[in-house]
């Protein structure tokens, strides 16, 4: 069983905001595997499905991007899972809008989901870094973060969720390598 988290924060105000690209690309991955309804637990949001011959858990933390560590700790304590089944999916300032790329452990960057995750559990879990770019200065990151994707975006937006969701499969079987060159392609197109 995995435990794929996505980050983001509650509530319509943050729905398309950078910052919640986390929570769109598992919501992607949830609609187009056909994942089960949605349950409130783990202080957050959970599906169940199968994604190749995987049971893959989707969580979206309730809890605001400063506390998710507290809903993802709580979901691996009560599956009793390890570290190594744990990947999430986060905004990532450090790549060009819309490109994805998998990294296995490492710091949090500033970002402050990471960095209540690593708190809770430590620094070793999977890291799906979702490229939203970066506005050019460190004092315009607060609100580009929180600032909504523009109307210019959408289309791109949707082609990354979708190549995301449509190549989970590679992620499920561990091969991280695929995942990122078949989600390349399918951009491409």
């Amino acid at each position: 069983m995995q435990l794929w988290v996505g980050l983001g924060n509650p509530g319509p105000q943050y729905a398309m905001n950078r910052h919640n690209v986390g929570f769109m690309a598992v919501d992607a991955i949830a609609e187009i595997h056909r994942f089960g309804p949605v349950q409130k637990k783990f202080q957050g949001w959970l599906q169940e499905g199968r994604i190749g011959t995987e049971k893959v858990l989707l969580l979206k933390p309730a809890t605001f991007m400063n506390e998710s560590g507290r809903a993802v700790g709580e979901a691996m304590r009560f599956y009793k899972l390890a570290i190594t089944d744990l990947t999430v999916f986060h905004d990532e300032l450090d790549l060009a809008p819309f490109k994805v790329k998998v990294k296995q452990g490492g710091g949090h960057a500033g970002h402050n989901g990471l960095r209540s995750i690593d708190q809770h559990l430590g620094p070793d879990f999977r890291r799906i870094r979702l490229g939203i770019g970066h506005p050019g200065h460190k004092d315009r990151v607060h609100g580009y973060v929180l600032g909504n994707y523009a109307k210019a975006e959408m289309d791109p937006l949707a082609g990354m969720l979708g190549a995301v969701a449509a190549e989970a499969d590679r992620l499920s079987a561990g091969d991280d390598v695929r995942f990122m060159n078949d989600v390349a392609l399918r951009q491409q197109d």
